[in-house]
């Protein structure tokens, strides 16, 4: 990822925890059930946990009340500063989905939450056959984010978007590489994972990956 892309993150850092509260009526319906989505994740992962994109540390949060030893890692600089303040017993490093240093033990699941977009599709099969080889048989990929049913839901929520006036959602939704469930499902079952998805606003899914063989 880019610096003019980390640029905007960290520039972002500071009002993102305000963003998620569902305040922004255009991202209302994006954040919708925020907290149960970040508590669905968690409630998933076990044992030693990657997170990507971390961001300010609010589903990292989670995952250390649960017990779970978390590396997670965050390519901006001002998300992982206030990620850190917030968790300071947490490892939290620069990487993305894509170039991470491993950790040095087993790793039982990958989650991430709000970011898995920003990859294009290709490079989210990269991502899938990266944590295919890192995770053992029983592990587990979890992922919520914004992801389509199809093509055709995916452009009618652009137009419904454009139509009452949201004209930045709308240019989120056609810039960055929001994909649909079937690229999803297919991708998993290529790399050994059985997948299923939550539903938990007219945006955001939870894809729940385990590693068959």
């Amino acid at each position: 990822m880019g610096r003019e892309f980390n640029d905007l993150f960290d520039e972002w850092s500071q009002t993102y925890d305000h963003t998620v509260s569902g305040i922004d009526p255009e991202y209302a319906d994006v954040f919708d059930h925020y907290d149960d989505i970040l508590n669905d994740v968690a409630s998933r992962a076990s044992g030693n946990v990657v997170e990507f994109g971390v961001g300010t540390g609010n589903l990292t949060q989670k995952l250390a009340q649960h017990g779970l030893r978390v590396f997670g890692f965050e390519p901006s600089e001002g998300m992982r500063k206030i990620a850190k303040k917030k968790l300071p017993s947490v490892h939290v490093m620069d990487g993305d989905f894509l170039v991470f240093d491993k950790p040095s033990v087993q790793i039982d699941t990958v989650v991430s939450t709000y970011a898995f977009h920003h990859l294009t599709d290709i490079e989210k099969a990269r991502a899938f056959e990266t944590y295919s080889d890192v995770l053992e048989k029983g592990g587990r990929i979890v992922f919520g984010d914004t992801v389509f049913v199809t093509e055709e839901a995916k452009a009618a929520m652009i137009r419904d978007a454009k139509q009452k006036q949201y004209y930045r959602l709308a240019e989120d939704l056609e810039r960055e590489y929001y994909t649909t469930i079937p690229f999803l499902e297919d991708l998993s079952h290529k790399h050994g994972f059985s997948t299923t998805f939550t539903n938990w606003n007219p945006f955001v899914w939870v894809m729940d990956a385990k590693k068959r063989i």
